[in-house]
C-alpha cells in the first residue's frame, strides 16, 4: 500500500492509499479518483514531504488513525454513507445488469450500489438510466 497526497483543480488536497504507483496511475486514467472534497475529476499528485521517522524517540507513541471524522464535510459524507448503505440493496458486480432490470421493469424499482466497469457505467448513462460513482470505496472483510 501507498499514500499519496492529492490535489483537485480547485486545490483542495487530500491523502489517498493505493495498492501500488500503478494502481494509481490505472484508477486516474479510468476517471476514478475524484477529490473528497468537492468530487471533481481534475485530480493530481500533490507535492509530499518523505515520511522519516528519526531514529531517536523511538518510545514515544505514533498518533493512531482518526476515531472520527475532522470536518464537518467528513462527517456529512460519513452520514450521506451511512443513510446509502442502510437504504439500498449491495447487487455487487451485478449492478448493471440490475440497473437495466429495474429500468425496464422486469426487477421491482428500489435503490441499488454495487460495481460498474467505466465502460459499463457510461453505456447505463447513454441509455437513459440514472447512475453516480460514490465518493468511497465498498466494504472489504478480510481475514
Amino acid at each position: 500500500m501507498i499514500s499519496f497526497t492529492l490535489k483537485c483543480e480547485h486545490n483542495h488536497t487530500f491523502d489517498s492509499w493505493f495498492q501500488s504507483a500503478e494502481a494509481f496511475d490505472k484508477l486516474l486514467t479510468a476517471g476514478m479518483i475524484t477529490c473528497s472534497v468537492c468530487g471533481a475529476l481534475g485530480v493530481e499528485k500533490a507535492v509530499m514531504a518523505p515520511r522519516v521517522h528519526p531514529a531517536r524517540n523511538v518510545d514515544k507513541p505514533v498518533a493512531g488513525a482518526l476515531s472520527k471524522p475532522a470536518s464537518p464535510a467528513e462527517q456529512a459524507l460519513a452520514e450521506m454513507r451511512r443513510l446509502i448503505e442502510k437504504n439500498s440493496e449491495d447487487v455487487g458486480e451485478k449492478f448493471a445488469d440490475e440497473a437495466r432490470k429495474i429500468h425496464d421493469g422486469e426487477a421491482p424499482e428500489r435503490s441499488i450500489i454495487g460495481k460498474a466497469k467505466p465502460e459499463e457505467a457510461k453505456a447505463l448513462i447513454e441509455e437513459g438510466i440514472p447512475v453516480a460513482p460514490l465518493p468511497w470505496g465498498t466494504k472489504r472483510r478480510t481475514n
